[in-house]
């Protein structure tokens, strides 16, 4: 990727291998997390909305699939951190 000059800011051009990896499209927000090596490095992940967020939640809560018995005990659950 190379560095270009945008107004009084710094762009990188992202490939679109990337692109396709990340999934990302024009108004997508980005976020960086620097890198913790001795290597100056920056990870670069695409923001996931609230709305993604539920969708997969949504996704996950399809696939846990509980006894037909099974009934949640608050008390029960609560006393086993005693």
């Amino acid at each position: 990727m190379k560095v270009s000059k945008w107004g009084n800011s710094l762009a990188i051009r992202l490939p679109v291998d990337l692109v396709e990896k990340l999934g990302v499209k024009e108004g997508d927000e980005l976020y960086s997390i620097p890198g913790m090596s001795e290597e100056p490095m920056v990870k670069i992940a695409k923001k996931i909305t609230r709305e993604d967020r539920l969708e997969r939640l949504a996704e996950f809560r399809k696939t846990v699939k509980w006894p037909e018995d099974y009934k949640f005990d608050r008390d029960e659950a609560n006393s086993r951190g005693n």
